[in-house]
């Protein structure tokens, strides 16, 4: 049955034809069978064993506050991520990820649109090392990246405000114990050109980099036979001529029967305001990009599995944002913090069948130094979001 999904999902109808064969009787005469035809050659359905089609989704209706005041309730297809993958030939596999949440827009760096994520083909070299090509995930450290987008109801400032999806090479080695691997990646630093990404609010004293590259280096380790697994990253962005970003992303996890803990730390250093928090805090009283930000931040998620089909989940995140390079001699370089809070419930009505029905309120505060309100004339704000929905990898191949 496979073969005839696939052709329903690229829009191949009908998928069969009716022909007429002549067969020879054993009396030496012929007569006329109706017989079907795969439009697929015998050769290739093989090929669709080892593909998978899934609808990445999460739907849901959606109740916004702002300052504790409600602004509007609507159902949201929050994500919605078309995926297909799988083998091609027995060393080579491929990926592709199409997201109907973000507008098609090519990138004029890399010339792929930004609502596609994945599009690459991944080539084993033997069994424990392999490499990749093509638009891939940045090979980050934390676990709150790690997890499919349609289980993060929300992200922490430094993912939500980044380029996470890139163009670019990458080889993955795992050591002979099995239990330790390691990733190199050399990818585009942006999806944008420097003038198209910062346009007028580019600083005059830098010039773009004739190499706008980036490089990533991952370890992810495993120990106490998968009870403790590590997922620790180095990444450095060539953003400008003399601006550089140095990010550190550190992932942990906890893991007993029916308890999952998670503790991310990440380190953003960047001497062109990638993520544009600050320059958004300082652009009242400064035109340009600001230079030398600084992002650090922690995000816990705990997950306790009280019956076979219900499953608590806490995630806590703050957000620090400092600019280091604030010509005011009395200034302060810290400007503002984020806080995060979503409990969620989940209930997974099927053993066979992953979805998952959930309840959950994101609150967010924003809180601002008292120099930076003075400075910059910025306040405090909270919002919310309380969501009743439903998450779900649709495998439909």
């Amino acid at each position: 049955m496979k073969k005839y999904f696939v052709y329903l999902m690229i829009g191949f109808l009908p998928i069969i034809t009716f022909g007429q064969v002549e067969k020879q009787t054993n009396e030496g005469g012929f007569v006329i069978q109706d017989s079907l035809k795969s439009l697929i050659p015998i050769s290739k359905q093989s090929l669709l064993r080892d593909v998978d089609v899934i609808f990445n989704s999460r739907m849901a209706y959606n109740s916004n506050f702002v300052d504790g005041s409600h602004t509007i309730s609507d159902f949201n297809v929050n994500q919605l991520r078309f995926e297909m993958k799988g083998k091609i030939h027995d060393k080579v596999y491929f990926r592709f990820r199409n997201r109907y949440t973000r507008e098609p827009i090519p990138g004029n760096l890399d010339n792929i649109s930004r609502s596609i994520d994945l599009a690459f083909i991944r080539i084993d070299l033997s069994p424990k090392t392999n490499f990749s090509f093509g638009k891939l995930c940045a090979d980050w450290g934390g676990f709150e990246f790690d997890f499919n987008p349609i289980d993060i109801l929300t992200y922490n400032d430094v993912i939500e405000n980044a380029d996470n999806f890139l163009v670019g090479a990458g080889i993955s080695h795992t050591l002979n114990d099995g239990k330790n691997s390691f990733s190199f990646q050399v990818l585009n630093s942006r999806t944008k050109t420097y003038e198209e990404q910062y346009g007028t609010s580019a600083p005059p004293n830098i010039n773009p980099s004739e190499y706008p590259l980036a490089m990533v280096a991952n370890w992810r380790g495993s120990f106490f036979d998968g009870k403790f697994e590590t997922t620790y990253s180095y990444s450095f962005f060539n953003e400008a001529k003399g601006a550089h970003m140095n990010y550190f992303a550190l992932g942990n996890k906890f893991k007993s029967k029916n308890f999952v803990l998670y503790y991310d730390f990440q380190y953003s250093d960047e001497g062109l305001d990638r993520k544009g928090i600050v320059s958004g805090i300082i652009s009242s009283q400064y035109q340009y990009a600001a230079q030398n930000a600084l992002y650090v931040e922690n995000w816990v998620r705990a997950e306790y599995l009280v019956a076979p089909k219900i499953n608590l989940l806490l995630t806590v995140m703050n957000s620090n944002h400092s600019w280091k390079d604030n010509p005011d001699p009395n200034g302060n370089s810290k400007l503002s913090m984020s806080y995060g809070l979503i409990p969620t419930v989940q209930y997974m009505p099927f053993k066979d069948f992953n979805i998952k029905f959930y309840v959950a309120y994101t609150a967010r505060k924003y809180d601002y130094t008292r120099y930076a309100e003075n400075a910059f004339g910025v306040k405090d704000y909270t919002t919310g979001l309380l969501g009743f929905g439903f998450i779900a990898p649709l495998l439909v191949l």
